[in-house]
């Protein structure tokens, strides 16, 4: 299973982070990474990892700017691909299908060729015109996954909530998470 994980430069660099580290615990996971020169300085910003150890956590990393990469083309089989952090810029540019980076490009094949695009997206408050991007977004294929913290499971660490984003995250790969607890009613 291949699977495509693009950063760019929102907070939330963890996310992308801890996706990327679980993903390498999947077995027969092959993960290709594209970050944006913002999620680099967001990487160094909010985190203890270098970009090159995000790059290591990777099988395949595309520069940003190598719009012919494989993962450019349709024909390049993949289950889907991840967004996370997903920044309000790259929404808009994945809604409008202004594919000037490998990113969005990458972006742009999923929706065309009907695979999973699910976009961590992270900003507050909400404008309206990211609101019409997000239900833009979702009409077009997208799924739209805010990393809203569960309460049911009593998170007590930043650790905790970003198990639970990633264990929703693999969910709608078919992918389980050893440290995902989902709700089994009450």
């Amino acid at each position: 299973m291949r699977i495509v994980v693009g950063m760019s430069g929102a907070s939330g660099a963890l996310i992308g982070i801890r996706l990327l580290e679980a993903l390498a615990q999947q077995p027969g996971c092959e993960t290709h990474l594209v970050i944006t020169a913002g999620a680099e300085r967001t990487i160094l910003e909010e985190t203890d990892y270098t970009v090159d150890q995000v790059k290591e956590l990777a099988a395949v990393v595309h520069d940003v700017r190598d719009v012919g990469a494989s993962i450019a083309s349709g024909s390049f089989r993949t289950a889907g691909m991840v967004v996370a952090p997903c920044s309000m810029k790259t929404l808009a540019g994945i809604v409008t299908g202004y594919s000037d980076n490998l990113l969005l490009r990458a972006a742009d094949v999923m929706l065309k060729e009907r695979r999973p695009l699910i976009l961590v997206t992270r900003e507050a408050p909400l404008s309206g015109i990211h609101l019409e991007n997000m239900l833009k977004a979702h009409a077009n294929g997208c799924t739209i996954l805010p990393p809203v913290p569960a309460f049911y499971n009593r998170p007590q660490t930043i650790e905790d909530v970003l198990d639970h984003v990633v264990g929703r995250i693999l969910g709608m790969f078919g992918l389980k998470h050893e440290r995902y607890r989902p709700w089994h009613g009450g």
